[in-house]
């Protein structure tokens, strides 16, 4: 059965970048977001296993996102994406119920461990 994974993030290559890494180890992109407000509303459509979510985003971050997809699906598997320098964030959400993070910019195995680690696969 196919992983289907939803990526949030405002920047369109940050998408792509994470779209092929995904890709590329299996899983599947069933959609993409570009803020908060989108990624609440195709969380609800498509239900997917996993979602990678920015946390500095336009109209709504993804701290608030977070709260609002708990709040539909407390189930919800969650990474968090950020810069470095957002500790202080990072923390928040994992206490807020992220299962996870990942620091831009990316290192490929550790996307992919942490979407594994996630889903509670391998």
């Amino acid at each position: 059965m196919a992983i289907n994974i939803m990526i949030v993030d405002d920047l369109a290559f940050i998408k792509l970048l994470l779209k092929d890494l995904i890709e590329k180890a299996g899983f599947r992109v069933i959609g993409e977001a570009s803020d908060g407000e989108e990624a609440i509303d195709m969380y609800q459509e498509k239900k997917p296993d996993l979602v990678l979510l920015d946390i500095t985003m336009p109209k709504m971050d993804g701290i608030t996102a977070l709260k609002k997809i708990l709040a539909l699906d407390p189930g919800a598997k969650v990474i968090m994406c950020s810069a470095l320098g957002q500790q202080r964030l990072i923390v928040q959400a994992i206490q807020l119920g992220a299962k996870d993070f990942i620091v831009k910019p990316f290192r490929p195995e550790r996307v992919i461990s942490s979407i594994k680690k996630a889903l509670d696969i391998e």
